[in-house]
C-alpha cells in the first residue's frame, strides 16, 4: 500500500460522514449534574471563537477561528452553549437546517478537561433532541481522526451509519497562529 505525503507544517486527517435517518426511539434523558443548555439569540464572534476555541483546540478545530466577522455570522447555524452550575460556558453544539428536512450538526463538544467525565451522554442526547425538531427526516455529522477517540464510536452506536470516507489535509492551525503550540499534543507539531 502506497503512504500519502503530507505537506510540511500541515496536518491530514480521515473525515467520516454520517448519517440518521430515523429518529431515535424515546429514552430517558441521561442526568445532567447540573449542565443546561442556552440558546445563544445572537451570536457575537469574538465570544464565539473563545468558546470554540476552548472546546475544540485540543481536536484542532480551527476552521471558525479563520473566518473573518462577516464570513462567520455567514456561516454559523443555530448555537447553544453548555453552561455549568456556575454559569462558565464549558461547551458548545451548533446545529444547521439550511437544508430542508434534514439538520446537521456543525460542531458538539464539551471543554477538554471534562472529557471522561461521564457528560457525553447528556451532551448527545440533549442535541439530538435539538436536531430531530418537526420536519426532519435526516440528520448528518462528519467526524475525523483528531476528533476525541470516543466521538465515532458514539456517533455510531447512536444510530448514525457512515456513508462515506475522504482524506483531507489542511496548514496546521497551530503553524498559522489560530491556535497555541501547545494545543493537540496528541499530534507532534512538524514545520
Amino acid at each position: 500500500m502506497p503512504l500519502i505525503d503530507i505537506p510540511a507544517g500541515h496536518v491530514g486527517a480521515i473525515v467520516t460522514f454520517l448519517e440518521m435517518r430515523e429518529r431515535p426511539r424515546p429514552r430517558p434523558m441521561p442526568e445532567s449534574r447540573g449542565l443546561r443548555m442556552v440558546p445563544w439569540r445572537s451570536v457575537d464572534p469574538d465570544k464565539y471563537r473563545t468558546l470554540f476555541a476552548r472546546v475544540g483546540g485540543r481536536w484542532l478545530w480551527y476552521s471558525r477561528l479563520a473566518m473573518g466577522d462577516e464570513a462567520l455570522l455567514g456561516q454559523i447555524g443555530e448555537v447553544h452553549a453548555v453552561i455549568d452550575r456556575r454559569g462558565i460556558e464549558i461547551g458548545i453544539i451548533e446545529l444547521d437546517f439550511s437544508s430542508p428536512g434534514e439538520s446537521t450538526i456543525r460542531f458538539l463538544g464539551l471543554v477538554p478537561e471534562l472529557a471522561g467525565k461521564g457528560l457525553g451522554a447528556w451532551l448527545f442526547a440533549e442535541t439530538l433532541a435539538r436536531a430531530w425538531r418537526p420536519g426532519i427526516e435526516r440528520v448528518k455529522v462528519n467526524t475525523c481522526s483528531l476528533d476525541h477517540p470516543a466521538a465515532l464510536p458514539s456517533y455510531l452506536k447512536a444510530g448514525f451509519e457512515a456513508v462515506r470516507r475522504a482524506f483531507e489535509t489542511f496548514p496546521d492551525p497551530r503553524l498559522a497562529g489560530l491556535l497555541p503550540a501547545d494545543v493537540a499534543p496528541q499530534l507532534p507539531l512538524i514545520g
